[in-house]
C-alpha cells in the first residue's frame, strides 16, 4: 500500500465517522485495547512491544493489553488483527516474519500486508547476528565459513523458524558462499536457547536482542553482525562484510500497524500517541539497551514505516530468489 492510499484511506474514514450522532460515538480509547504480538512471550518482537505499549497507553489514558497469538511464522497473529473490526481496539505488533518473510515464502496467506494493514510506525530493526555455541572452535565467522566448507552438511544451524528473518539470512549466506549446513528451525528466538547453550546446536541466526544476553555471559558467543558497520555493543565482532559478504546486511523489524479502514480520528489519535511516546528519550534508551536499532524520524510515520515495509518485501523477494527459495 503507498503511503497515498494509507492517506486516502484515513481521509475517506473521517466524513463517515462525523455523520454519526454525537453521543453515539465515545472519545477514543474508552476501553483496553489488544495489541497482538505473533510470536511468543519474551522473544525480540514481544520485547520490542512491551517497550512501547508500557508507555504508549499512559498517553491513550486506557491500557495496552499484550496478546500473544504464536503460529505459522506468525500469521495467525497478523489473521486476527486483519479480521478484527477496524475500531483502534485490536492492534498488531508487527514483525519481519509476518510482514516481510511469510509474503514470499508461503503459497498461501490468510491476509495481504499491503491491503490490510495501516502501519502506525516502526519502533525498532533488529540486527542478524550469528552466534556459535561454546563447543565450536572458531572465533569468528570467517573461522566459521572454513569449518563448514571443512565439514559439508554437518554443522547444525538454528533459526527463530521456517521462512524467518534469521532463516533468510542463513540460506543467503550458504548460497554466497556455496557451503551446506543444517538449517533446525525452532519457534521463535527464545526456545532455540537451550539447545545452543548445551551444543545440541552448533550456531544460531538470530536477531541480536536474542543473542546479546547470551553473548555478553559467555554462554554461546557472537561471531558476525549483518550492520554496515561494526556495532557499538559489540566491539572486536566482525560484520559480515568483513567475513567475506560484501554489503551482507539482515535483520527483523517490530512496528505498530492497524486494521486496514480504521477510521481517521481514532487513527490520528493512535499515531500521536506513538510518536510521543517514540519521541521519549527513555524509550529510545531502552530499545537500544536491548540491542535494537531505534527507528528513524521517518520511520517513526505512517508513510515511512510503510515505505519501509515495501523495501522490505522487495529485499525479501530478492534474497528468495538468490537462495532457491519457493513459496510453500
Amino acid at each position: 500500500m503507498t503511503s497515498r492510499r494509507l492517506l486516502m484511506q484515513a481521509s475517506l474514514a473521517a466524513p463517515a465517522l462525523a455523520l454519526l450522532p454525537r453521543p453515539a460515538r465515545a472519545a477514543y480509547p474508552d476501553r483496553p485495547i489488544r495489541v497482538i504480538v505473533p510470536f511468543a512471550a519474551g522473544g525480540n518482537t514481544d520485547i520490542l512491544g512491551r517497550i512501547l505499549t508500557q508507555r504508549m497507553s499512559e498517553r491513550l489514558g486506557q491500557a495496552m493489553v499484550v496478546e500473544n497469538r504464536t503460529g505459522a511464522g506468525g500469521s495467525v497473529g497478523a489473521e486476527l488483527v486483519a479480521r478484527a473490526a477496524p475500531d483502534g481496539y485490536t492492534l498488531l505488533f508487527g514483525a519481519g516474519g509476518p510482514l516481510t518473510a511469510n509474503p514470499v515464502l508461503m503459497a498461501r496467506i490468510p491476509y495481504d500486508v499491503e491491503r490490510d494493514f495501516m502501519p502506525v510506525g516502526m519502533v525498532g530493526i533488529l540486527p542478524m547476528v550469528c552466534q556459535v555455541s561454546t563447543k565450536v572452535p572458531v572465533r569468528d565467522m570467517t573461522e566459521f565459513v572454513a569449518l563448514m566448507r571443512a565439514r559439508p552438511g554437518e554443522i547444525t544451524v538454528a533459526t527463530p523458524g521456517q521462512g524467518s528473518a534469521g532463516h533468510l539470512a542463513l540460506e543467503l549466506i550458504l548460497a554466497a558462499a556455496q557451503l551446506r549446513a543444517q538449517h533446525v528451525p525452532y519457534r521463535g528466538g527464545s526456545a532455540m536457547i537451550p539447545d545452543l547453550i548445551s551444543g545440541t546446536v552448533d550456531a544460531a541466526f538470530v536477531e541480536l536482542p536474542s543473542a546479546l544476553p547470551l553473548h555478553r555471559d559467555r554462554q554461546a558467543p557472537i561471531i558476525a553482525i549483518a550492520t554496515p558497520e561494526p556495532f557499538p555493543l559489540l566491539r572486536g565482532v566482525q560484520t559480515f562484510d568483513q567475513a567475506g559478504f560484501p554489503g551482507f546486511t539482515a535483520g527483523s523489524y517490530g512496528g505498530l500497524l492497524a486494521p486496514a479502514n480504521t477510521p481517521a480520528e481514532i487513527f490520528g489519535a493512535l499515531q500521536s500517541a506513538f510518536a510521543a511516546t517514540m519521541a521519549e528519550p527513555a524509550v529510545i534508551s531502552r530499545v537500544s539497551e536491548v540491542g535494537a536499532i531505534p527507528g528513524s524520524a521517518a520511520q517513526r510515520t505512517p508513510a515511512g514505516f510503510a515505505s519501509f515495509l515495501r523495501e522490505e518485501l522487495a529485499k525479501a523477494r530478492r534474497a528468495a530468489q538468490l537462495a532457491g527459495l519457493r513459496p510453500s
